[in-house]
């Protein structure tokens, strides 16, 4: 995938700073993603989100809103009406590129945003909020006990996620002048509702609200436990999977695999972290990392843990394939690999594989499978030992220092 600038103007000539988020082939389509309320284009959801849809073929534009971020304007001045029109002007701005929005996707507030944006934007297709308030005047919540210091003297700082931010009445009094009711009932674009039941800052009432204003086609998707700014690896990417599934109808199908490279698996560092990458493999993605203890945030499988997993499935599948050749009663297998290395002994790597087979098996078939085990192509390739040839494609220079972080924290990790 590639990570790009766009940068625009907005009518008042206020520079915003944005970033597209792009398939390395043609993308399918694109959207515009809107990030949550005093957060910017680089909030977790929002990178992660982009760096999803773009693993599927959606080429997607974040940007740091007026007075947010990398974005210029004075925050102090910006209104509910202020980020409608930044919206209005990126997606311009796209256009402009020949990248026009096919799809909007809004988080939170930025949620409520693009419902109130889409109707001045022929070209999107689709829309999809994370999270979002009906009732745009929901965020005077956020402010407590300051919301009657700002309504008494026309300004005042508010701490919203633990910093603070100047807000003038003109903000709330925006609030009161939209009708996102009415908005959403005149959208007539197929629409998704994303919102997690247990959500603590925007409540699931929201989002059941949206839902019966729109007209069909619309859909609902419950994010279970996530919370309210998807900090979870794990909910931004099942948001994003979701997204892109039901998009397809409206802003076209992922491309398939090349034919001619069907195994290629792709990793890519996500930017989040020391170690953290993205994994694409077998039309999936995932994260993989390294343990906290040396360095990672812990958010994913690590190489070996990966290489441990390689040798269970394919251990699991030989042993399945066998037994239904021969018609034998093998209810499941389970395979459980550890890795373990040991620098004064040849070879230092080594694997203990257990396996547990359910079923009406005699004696001597169990021994046979277990011996179908050890025939496995992982297995062969491991004792085999394998060729690994590296070329350049790309010809990025590598930062100064990192050629060797990756291998160096593999080594700790076994020490």
């Amino acid at each position: 995938m590639r990570n790009e600038p766009f940068d625009f103007e907005t009518e008042q000539g206020v520079r915003l700073v944005g970033r597209f988020d792009l398939p390395d082939a043609k993308p399918r389509s694109y959207a515009l993603f809107a990030h949550c309320f005093t957060c910017t284009k680089e909030s977790l959801a929002a990178v992660r989100i982009g760096r999803a849809l773009a693993a599927q073929g959606i080429g997607v534009m974040r940007f740091d809103f007026t007075g947010l971020g990398q974005s210029g304007g004075d925050f102090a001045d910006s209104t509910f009406s202020g980020s409608v029109k930044d919206l209005q002007a990126a997606a311009a701005a796209m256009r402009s590129a020949g990248m026009a929005p096919a799809l909007l996707i809004g988080h939170s507030l930025g949620g409520a945003a693009v419902l109130a944006a889409a109707a001045d934007l022929p070209e999107v297709k689709a829309i999809a909020t994370i999270g979002a308030p009906f009732d745009v005047a929901h965020v005077k919540r956020l402010f407590g006990e300051d919301l009657q210091t700002l309504l008494e003297q026309g300004e005042a700082e508010v701490h919203l996620g633990g910093r603070p931010f100047r807000i003038r009445r003109a903000f709330v009094d925006d609030l009161a002048t939209h009708d996102q009711g009415q908005r959403i009932g005149g959208l007539r674009r197929p629409l998704l509702v994303l919102h997690a039941p247990t959500d603590r800052t925007v409540d699931i009432g929201n989002a059941a609200q949206i839902f019966q204003a729109a007209h069909h086609p619309k859909s609902f998707v419950s994010l279970d436990d996530a919370d309210h700014l998807l900090t979870r690896p794990a909910d931004s990417a099942y948001a994003a999977e979701v997204i892109s599934a039901w998009a397809a109808r409206y802003v076209g199908s992922p491309p398939p695999r090349s034919a001619g490279d069907p195994g290629a698996v792709v990793v890519e560092e996500t930017g989040e972290g020391n170690f953290q990458v993205e994994v694409q493999a077998g039309g999936v993605h995932f994260l993989a990392d390294e343990p906290v203890e040396v360095g990672g945030m812990g958010s994913g499988p690590t190489p070996y843990d990966l290489l441990c997993a390689a040798l269970g499935a394919c251990t699991a599948m030989t042993i399945r394939m066998y037994a239904r050749r021969k018609e034998l009663t093998l209810r499941r297998v389970r395979v459980r690999v550890g890795h373990t290395r040991n620098k004064g002994e040849i070879p230092s790597d080594g694997f203990m594989r257990e396996i547990v087979l359910e079923g009406e098996l005699t004696g001597e078939q169990r021994s046979r499978l277990i011996e179908i085990a050890e025939r496995c192509p992982v297995h062969t390739s491991l004792m085999q030992g394998a060729r690994v040839s590296t070329q350049e494609v790309n010809r990025m220079v590598p930062s100064p220092g990192t050629e060797d972080a990756s291998q160096h924290a593999h080594d700790m990790t076994t020490e």
